[in-house]
């Protein structure tokens, strides 16, 4: 069964969500290990500076592997 563009954007994005909390989740807990000291809003801005990319990435290889596995299926 192919997936549909929409569903390949719906599954990149919920996998960009859940990676964003558990990203803020451990920068929480690991950067004072380093002494990093930052507040919740820094941390919140960090993980929103990669949020457009992570999305941009799984979306763009999920398309590239339906691809592959279409092309295979010919």
């Amino acid at each position: 069964m192919k997936q549909g563009r929409i569903m390949s954007l719906g599954e990149a994005a919920a996998n960009v969500v859940v990676g964003y909390v558990l990203a803020t989740a451990t920068q929480i807990v690991v950067f004072p290990w380093f002494g990093i000291e930052t507040g919740l809003a820094e941390h919140l801005t960090i993980g929103l500076a990669f949020v457009g990319v992570s999305l941009a990435r799984g979306y763009l290889l999920r398309r590239l592997f339906e691809t592959i596995r279409m092309r295979s299926m010919e």
